[in-house]
């Protein structure tokens, strides 16, 4: 996660701050940087909407991991700039699809802001539901059950975005997701980097299958999928 805040854009013009907001985990702040949106946390750059491949990535292979059963409920850690939630979406063979964000602010962003232009369609689709909470809150306590459940609130299992997030991936933590998931579900976790360290935790945690696929950049490290299947 790197600080950009200071960043120009390749016309040379500064950030446009559209919205800041205090929410309940700190400072959010959406601007407009060239043609990009990008949302910021605490001065920290989170995420824009420049390409959205690995985020998309995340869905379908957590799809095609599944053995194809019908209409697969899909819970979604995350909503960002809704490349995920949006992709989902123009899947039909998804059934529910389930959304997790802990902001308000980018919740309210999607509903009728800014990002509603990469959103309105997935935020109109009867599958969809919007789910206002914090994911690991929310994993932890829910009595609700998934075919799939892809994660993408951190730069992965050892760069997370606050130390409360770092619990989710914890052996309790993945134990809760492992209880969410149906027999024979998926769990996907997006990250900037492969961990090894991860795909033992996942082993440990009583999942098989587990695999990491990666997701070519531009220059640098791979992004990766991390994927594993609860038995059943």
């Amino acid at each position: 996660m790197a600080d950009m805040t200071g960043a120009t854009s390749l016309d040379g013009s500064p950030p446009v701050v559209l919205d800041r907001r205090e929410g309940p985990y700190g400072e959010v702040v959406l601007r407009r940087h060239g043609g990009l949106l990008q949302i910021i946390a605490n001065g920290c750059f989170l995420m824009d909407t420049s390409d959205g491949r690995s985020e998309r990535l995340l869905v379908d292979a957590a799809r095609d991991a599944l053995d194809g059963r019908a209409e697969p409920a899909v819970l979604i850690g995350g909503l960002g700039v809704g490349f995920s939630l949006a992709h989902a979406a123009r899947e039909p063979r998804w059934g529910r699809i389930t959304v997790v964000e802990r902001e308000p602010a980018v919740v309210d962003w999607h509903r009728d802001g800014p990002l509603s232009a990469l959103s309105a369609h997935a935020f109109a689709d009867p599958r969809t539901a919007i789910v206002e909470d914090d994911l690991v809150t929310y994993v932890n306590e829910t009595s609700d059950t998934f075919d799939a459940l892809c994660l993408d609130i951190d730069n992965g299992p050892g760069w997370t975005v606050d130390e409360d997030n770092a619990s989710l991936y914890s052996p309790a933590g993945l134990a809760n997701c492992a209880r969410v998931l149906r027999p024979g579900g998926v769990l996907a976790v997006w990250s900037a980097q492969p961990s090894s360290e991860f795909e033992e935790s996942l082993r440990n945690a009583g999942f098989k299958q587990v695999r990491t696929e990666e997701i070519p950049v531009a220059r640098g490290v791979p992004d990766v999928v991390h994927l594993a299947v609860r038995p059943g």
